[in-house]
C-alpha cells in the first residue's frame, strides 16, 4: 500500500487510552498503532471500538490519526471514587486510561457517599463538548478498606467473582463425602501410601504421589503413581457449575485471597485430596527406568486415601536428614519419599539430556498482616521437594498428551513455540554485542538456549544474559494443534494435574475418560467469546506465518476446540494481569512508607525513556527516568539493551548495579519513581533534605507535566526541593554546570 492510499484508508481497532490524555487505536490487522491526540479522545473512551483514518505521519514515519466512526461502545464498568465538586457529583476513574471524569446526576448516586469507591454504568457516552454521564451501580466501600485493591481489580479486569445461584444450588446438593456407589468400577488404592506435598498456605490439593522401586525391562527403575483429583466425576459437561467454571477458566490468586474456579465445597472439600479421607481420583501409573526414560504408562479411575499432607519445607528437611525430628514423626512414609527423590534425580538427568531450558528466576511472595498491609516481600526459595513434585507432574502431563495424541482424539495441548524470527535476530545481535562465544541457529533447539545459560552462568552479567534468553521466548497457549513445547523440549505436552484450578485440565480428564470408554468427548456449545479471547486471537493471527500451500478448512470440531483453547489462554492472561495489578498496588502502598530512603538495586529493564531498577532488599521495581541519569544525551542501544551517555560514555545496562532514592509513588498509576544517587555527599544531603520534601513528592503530578505529547513513557517527577538538592549537590561535586538534558522519547511497543 502506498503512503497516499494508506492516508485515505480506514482501519478498525480498539482505543487504548493513555493517562496523559492522548490515546492509540490498536489496529485489528496487527499493524503499528495509530496515535490519537487528546482532542480526538474527547468523544471516545478506553476500550471503544472505532474506525480511524491516518491523517499524517511524523518525521519518523509513525502514523497519527482521526476517529471517523465509533463502531461499538465498551460496556465495561468504570471503577472510581465518587467526588462532589461545587455541588456537582462525579466519579474519577481509578484506571487513568479513561481520561475523563464521569458526571453523576443527583438521583443516580444511590447509597454512595463522597470519597467511596464505586462501580459506574454509563448512561450517556462522551461527546466532543460533553463529558460521559453515568449512574452508580455498586458501592465497594472506602479506599483504605482491607482488600479494596482486590475488589477493584476483579471488576477492572472483568474477573467473574460470584457463582450463579444455579451453580451454588448444585454444589449444595452434592454429597459431603465419597459414597460407596461413587467408588464402583474404580481401582481401590486406599492401601497405597499416596501423600500430598504442597506449600504451607495451600488449601486445595490437586495431586498426590507415591513411588516404589520396580524392575523396568532388564534393569532397575521405579513405579511412579500420580493421582489427580477427579473433578470430572462431579462436574458434568454443561451443568451450572461447569458453565461457571468455563467462564472463569482458572482460579485467580491474590495475596490473602483466592477467587476459585469451582465452588468451595468442591475446591476445598469433595475434590481436594485432603489427608485421612477417601477421595476419587484419576491416576497416571508410570514405569520409569534408571536413566529417567518413560518405559510405560496407563490411566485409570481410582479411589484413594491420602496418608499425609506434607509441606515442601518438611519434605526437604526429611530428605536432608533422614534421622531428624521431621523424619522421626513420619517414619513409615520416609522410604516412599526417598524413592520419590531417587526417581526425581533420574527424571532430572533425562531433562538435562533432552536439553530443556531451565533458567532459575527469582519469585517473590508478599506477606501481609491481618489488615492487608504488606509486612515484607520475600524471595520464594525452591528446594528439592519443589523440584521433585514438578518433575512428577511433568511426567504425568507428558503421558496425558501422548495418550491423547496416540488415540487421535481432539483435545487441548499446552504449546510453547520457539522464538519468532524477529526475536531470534534481536537475541543474536545481543549475544554478539555481549561477546558470548556462541549463538542460536536458524532453527534453534532448546538445548542451544540451555548451553548458552550454562556457558555464561559464572559471568558477572549472567543474570542479564539469562533475562534476555527468557524474553526471547513466546508465551505458551492452549490449542488442539500440537506443535510441541519448546522450553521443556517435549514433542507433546498438556495440562492434566490441576483440574481444581484450571479448566483445560478438566477437559483433558474428560477426554482421557472418553478414550478409556472408547467414546468421543463432545464439547458443549460455547458462550460468545469475550474481549480477552478476541485480543489473543488477533495477536496470534498477526504473528502466524502465511501458508505455503492451500490449507484445508478446519472442521467444526477443530474450530470448537480452538475456541476453547483461545478462551482458556486469554483468561489465563486476564488472571495474571489482575494479580499483577493487585501486587503493584500493594507494593506502591508499601513504598509510600519509604519515600526519600536510599536503596541498592539492579537494572532489570532498559528502555528509550529510562531504566527500571529492582531493589535488592524489597524486590520492588521502579523507574529512573532518563532525565534523572545526568545532564547529557543518552542513546538507547537495543542490541546491547543499554543506555549510553554520548559525552561521558557511562552505560546503564541490564544487570548494572545502582543506588537509587525513592522519589515518588503514584498509587493510581501503580508506578514508583526513583532517582539515581551517586556519591556519599549526595546521599547525605538528600537524606538531610528529605523530611521537608517527602510530602510534596508524594502528591500526584499534574497531567501534562511531562509526556503530554505522543510518547508512552511514564510522567517524570515534579520539581520538588529534594530533586533540586540532589542535583545541586551532584553539580558541586562534579564541578560541572547543569545542562537541561535532551530526552530520547519513547513510543509504545
Amino acid at each position: 500500500m502506498t503512503e497516499k492510499s494508506s492516508l485515505l484508508a480506514e482501519f478498525e481497532g480498539v482505543v487504548s487510552g493513555h493517562r496523559d490524555g492522548h490515546g492509540f487505536v490498536v489496529r485489528d490487522d496487527g499493524q503499528p498503532d495509530i496515535y490519537l491526540p487528546s482532542n480526538e479522545m474527547r468523544a471516545v473512551l478506553h476500550k471503544d471500538r472505532v474506525k480511524a483514518r491516518i491523517v499524517r505521519l511524523d518525521r519518523k514515519g509513525r502514523p497519527e490519526g482521526r476517529v471517523t466512526e465509533i463502531i461499538e461502545r465498551s460496556n465495561a464498568p468504570i471503577i472510581g471514587r465518587l467526588l462532589q465538586e461545587s455541588g456537582v457529583w462525579l466519579v474519577a476513574p481509578e484506571d487513568k486510561r479513561y481520561g475523563q471524569d464521569v458526571l453523576i446526576p443527583k438521583g443516580a448516586t444511590g447509597a454512595a457517599k463522597p470519597g467511596q469507591v464505586v462501580v459506574v454504568e454509563l448512561t450517556e457516552p462522551p461527546a466532543l463538548y460533553g463529558q460521559p454521564v453515568g449512574r452508580v451501580k455498586e458501592v465497594l466501600g472506602e479506599i483504605d478498606d482491607p482488600g479494596m485493591e482486590i475488589e477493584i481489580a476483579v471488576r477492572k479486569y472483568g474477573v467473574p467473582h460470584e457463582f450463579s445461584e444455579a451453580a451454588m444450588a448444585q454444589a449444595r446438593a452434592l454429597p459431603d463425602h465419597v459414597r460407596p456407589t461413587d467408588a464402583r468400577h474404580r481401582v481401590d488404592l486406599r492401601d497405597v501410601a499416596l501423600v500430598t506435598i504442597d506449600g504451607e498456605d495451600a488449601r486445595d490439593f490437586d495431586d498426590a504421589v507415591y513411588c516404589e522401586p520396580a524392575k523396568v525391562g532388564k534393569g532397575k527403575g521405579w513405579r511412579l503413581l500420580v493421582a489427580i483429583a477427579d473433578v470430572s466425576h462431579y462436574v458434568q459437561t454443561g451443568s451450572p457449575i461447569d458453565v461457571d467454571a468455563y467462564d472463569r477458566a482458572t482460579s485467580v490468586y491474590f495475596p490473602r485471597r483466592v477467587i476459585p474456579m469451582l465452588p468451595e465445597k468442591l475446591s476445598n472439600g469433595l475434590c481436594s485430596l485432603n489427608p485421612d479421607v477417601d477421595r476419587l481420583c484419576m491416576v497416571c501409573d508410570m514405569l520409569i527406568d534408571g536413566s529417567g526414560a518413560l518405559h510405560a504408562y496407563q490411566f485409570f479411575p481410582a479411589v484413594m486415601h491420602s496418608h499425609a499432607r506434607f509441606t515442601y519445607t518438611e519434605v526437604a528437611a526429611i530428605l536432608q536428614n533422614t534421622r531428624g525430628p521431621e523424619a522421626q514423626q513420619r517414619k513409615a512414609l520416609v522410604p516412599s519419599l526417598l524413592n520419590l527423590h531417587d526417581v526425581y534425580r533420574a527424571l532430572l538427568s533425562a531433562r538435562n539430556g533432552r536439553g530443556a531450558v531451565d533458567l532459575e528466576t527469582v519469585e517473590t511472595q508478599i506477606v501481609c498482616d491481618e489488615s492487608g498491609r504488606i509486612e515484607k516481600i520475600v524471595a520464594r526459595t525452591r528446594n528439592d521437594a519443589h523440584r521433585l513434585i514438578e518433575e512428577a507432574m511433568l511426567a504425568a502431563n507428558v503421558c496425558a498428551a501422548d495418550f491423547i495424541a496416540q488415540s487421535k482424539h481432539p483435545g487441548l495441548f499446552r504449546v510453547h513455540e520457539g522464538p519468532t524470527p524477529e526475536k531470534q535476530e534481536v537475541l543474536r545481535n545481543y549475544l554478539k554485542s555481549m561477546g558470548v562465544g556462541t549463538t542460536i541457529s536458524e532453527e534453534p533447539h532448546p538445548r542451544e538456549f540451555q548451553q548458552i545459560a550454562a556457558l555464561t552462568k559464572d559471568r558477572p552479567d549472567a543474570q542479564q544474559i539469562h533475562t534476555m534468553l527468557l524474553r526471547s521466548m513466546q508465551q505458551a497457549i492452549y490449542t488442539p494443534i500440537n506443535s510441541g513445547h519448546f522450553g521443556l523440549a517435549f514433542e507433546a505436552y498438556t495440562h492434566f494435574t490441576s483440574p481444581i484450578r484450571r479448566y483445560p485440565d478438566l477437559l483433558v480428564h474428560r477426554v482421557i475418560k472418553s478414550i478409556l470408554h472408547r467414546q468421543k468427548y463432545q464439547l458443549p456449545a460455547l458462550p460468545t467469546p469475550g474481549e480477552a479471547h478476541a485480543k489473543l486471537s488477533k495477536r496470534l493471527a498477526s504473528r502466524a506465518k502465511p501458508p505455503t500451500q492451500p490449507v484445508r478448512k478446519p472442521s467444526a470440531d477443530t474450530l470448537a476446540w480452538q475456541a476453547a483453547g483461545l478462551h482458556c489462554s486469554a483468561n489465563e492472561r486476564r488472571a495474571d494481569e489482575a494479580s499483577r495489578d493487585v501486587e503493584a498496588w500493594l507494593k506502591c502502598k508499601y513504598m509510600r512508607e519509604h519515600l526519600g530512603e536510599v536503596f541498592s538495586g539492579v537494572v532489570s529493564a532498559v528502555t528509550s525513556f529510562g531504566i527500571f531498577v529492582t531493589l535488592d532488599a524489597m524486590y520492588v521495581e521502579g523507574l529512573v527516568h532518563i532525565t534523572e541519569l545526568g545532564g547529557e544525551y543518552f542513546r538507547f542501544d537495543e542490541a546491547r539493551q543499554e543506555l549510553r551517555g554520548e559525552r561521558t560514555g557511562i552505560r546503564y545496562a541490564l544487570g548494572s548495579r545502582v543506588q537509587v532514592q525513592v522519589s515518588r509513588v503514584d498509587l493510581d498509576g501503580r508506578r514508583i519513581d526513583f532517582r539515581l544517587v551517586t556519591g556519599d555527599d549526595v546521599v547525605s544531603r538528600a537524606l538531610k533534605d528529605k523530611s521537608g520534601a517527602s510530602d510534596r513528592e508524594a502528591a500526584p503530578v499534574r497531567k501534562g507535566a511531562r509526556g503530554s505529547g505522543r510518547n508512552r513513557e511514564p510522567a517524570a517527577n515534579s520539581a520538588g526541593e529534594l530533586k533540586q538538592a540532589v542535583r545541586k549537590a551532584a553539580g558541586k561535586k562534579a564541578g560541572a554546570r547543569q545542562v537541561t538534558p535532551k530526552v530520547r522519547r519513547g513510543r509504545r511497543t
